[in-house]
């Protein structure tokens, strides 16, 4: 059966990489900011990133004009994180995913909304209008091509 495109290995190991580093992240914040953790889930999510979109997509991504402040941000709060004030760190860190990725969070909320038991979930009246907030704007760019 074919489909509308194709994943290479390389995309489903950076996917792999990159949902790991996610779990280090939040592992390392439910144990009270382990640095260690923290900085293995940075580098994880990174690296997963990179094989998912590419090097070359993921540098033009990150060092943008515009998205500069958001970058430096970002990786400013993982340099933070790997000399010791973890707290601070992910405080930078998640300003700049928050600036970096707020192109994503529309497309990711109308996918969320077409699952079948999650979509009638986050239909309900608090949620809708907090997500209506977030993935209203469907026309944003995510400018990393």
């Amino acid at each position: 059966m074919s489909s509308m495109f194709e994943i290479t290995d390389l995309q489903k190991i950076g996917v792999g990489l990159a949902g790991f580093g996610i779990s280090f992240l939040f592992l390392g914040m439910l144990l009270l900011f382990d640095k260690g953790l923290l900085a293995i889930g940075n580098i994880l999510f990174i690296v997963g990133l990179s094989c998912v979109i590419g090097v070359t997509r993921t540098l033009k991504f990150f060092f943008q004009r515009h998205k500069i402040k958001a970058s430096l941000s970002f990786l400013g709060g993982i340099f933070v994180v790997l000399f010791g004030w973890p707290i601070v760190g992910m405080l930078l860190e998640i300003y700049g995913f928050i600036l970096l990725f707020s192109g994503f969070f529309p497309v990711a909320v109308n996918f969320l909304r077409r699952v079948p038991v999650l979509g009638t979930m986050l239909n309900f009246p608090g949620i809708s209008g907090i997500l209506n907030k977030i993935g209203g704007d469907t026309n944003r760019s995510m400018d990393f091509q």
